[in-house]
């Protein structure tokens, strides 16, 4: 699975997650200042999940007709650290009941929501 990971996300959780052996393309470094349309169609064409701290991504699947192959990744709770991005993705990724496509995961300080698109 490759992973894009929006400007909100720490660098140290990508440096992180790239020492961990994960394929983790960083809009920050690669792509500074562009739109999220433009993340979406990066994710869709290289399909790529998104790791994002932005609530549009929903509003650009579910309104706007994007549908990337892979899961997007909203993380409602801003990091305390700047690890916390990346063990947050790799304890999502442990868990044998989350879907990992066609999904909009919206994962909060207790919960982990998932609306299929």
């Amino acid at each position: 699975m490759k992973y894009l990971a929006n400007e909100n996300v720490p660098f140290s959780s990508i440096t992180y997650l790239k020492s961990k052996g994960y394929d983790v393309k960083a809009i920050g470094v690669d792509d500074p200042g562009i739109t999220d349309e433009q993340v979406m169609h990066i994710a869709i064409d290289e399909n790529r999940t998104i790791i994002t701290y932005d609530s549009d991504y929903g509003e650009l699947i579910f309104k706007h007709g994007y549908k990337p192959q892979a899961v997007v990744v909203f993380i409602r709770v801003q990091p305390t650290e700047p690890l916390e991005t990346a063990k947050i993705l790799e304890e999502l990724l442990s868990k044998k009941t989350v879907s990992l496509e066609h999904t909009l995961t919206v994962i909060d300080s207790n919960t982990i929501r998932q609306k299929k698109y």
